[in-house]
């Protein structure tokens, strides 16, 4: 399957942003133990992604995901307030996780085309 290593990288994206909401919401110890699991599926998916896509675009993507994430949650979910300054950045890390992704690309690409002349 062609976008298997990129739904995980979606399922280690949104795994992380449920357990960083239950770092804000637990309170009892069924929930902390709730987190954990959620923990530990989100690295089961990271590191699955890992094993297909290269590592650093994926923890960019993981940690852009989680950063963006965090702070629309706290926006829409816990009322936090929204800035420009606040969005501005929020745009700077979208696109430099793009234009990483994109790079990535271009050096497989290349390197793909070294090995078939080999």
């Amino acid at each position: 399957m062609k976008y298997k290593p990129w739904l995980y990288v979606a399922l280690t994206s949104i795994f992380e942003l449920l357990w960083v909401y239950g770092f804000n919401v637990a309170d009892k110890a069924w929930h902390w133990a709730l987190v954990l699991i959620l923990i530990l599926i989100d690295f089961y998916y990271l590191s699955k992604a890992c094993l297909y896509l290269p590592t650093g675009t994926v923890y960019a993507i993981f940690a852009a995901a989680g950063t963006v994430g965090t702070a629309l949650m706290d926006i829409f979910i816990f009322n936090h307030s929204f800035s420009a300054a606040k969005g501005f950045f929020i745009g700077v890390i979208v696109v430099g996780v793009i234009l990483l992704n994109l790079s990535d690309n271009a050096g497989m690409k290349k390197i793909e085309i070294e090995g078939e002349g080999s």
